[in-house]
């Protein structure tokens, strides 16, 4: 797959999964920008070799900041965005590779899989936590001053 398929399909991707949780209409261009993003990030360091875990936990964070501005910007709810910002990072093909060993008795695999799911969905939350913490400590050190 080329760079352009991973941004367009990111970007439809999220966009789509905006329009399925009642995003507002004029957010969705957001939405998907930020779950594009988020994912060609995620691309190009595993890409360069970083294992699925930290790129999941530096594409979360992109996406929190990204949804940061957007709603800052736009006077928008932050979850808008960070819902379907988060949408490619999901490891749902993982997930269903770990159900798949587990209904075909071979536990072992099953269980790495499911333990990578948890490597990875934990990631994205705590790449969500972070810039929420970050922000809100970036608001009361602009608050003192």
């Amino acid at each position: 797959m080329t760079v352009l398929a991973h941004l367009l399909t990111s970007f439809i991707a999220s966009a789509g999964f905006g329009v399925l949780f009642n995003a507002p209409r004029n957010a969705l261009v957001q939405c998907g920008f930020v779950g594009m993003a988020a994912w060609i990030l995620y691309y190009f360091l595993t890409l360069g070799g970083m294992h699925d875990v930290p790129a999941t936990i530096y594409g979360a964070i992109l996406a929190g900041v990204l949804s940061q501005v957007c709603s800052k910007t736009f006077k928008m709810p932050v979850i808008v965005f960070n819902v379907s910002g988060i949408i490619p990072l999901v490891p749902g093909g993982v997930a269903y590779e770990a159900m798949r060993y587990f209904v075909e008795n071979d536990y072992f695999t099953a269980v790495q899989f499911s333990a990578k799911v948890m490597l990875l969905a934990g990631g994205i939350a705590i790449g969500l936590m972070f810039t929420e913490v970050a922000n809100q400590l970036f608001k009361k050190v602009k608050f003192r001053m």
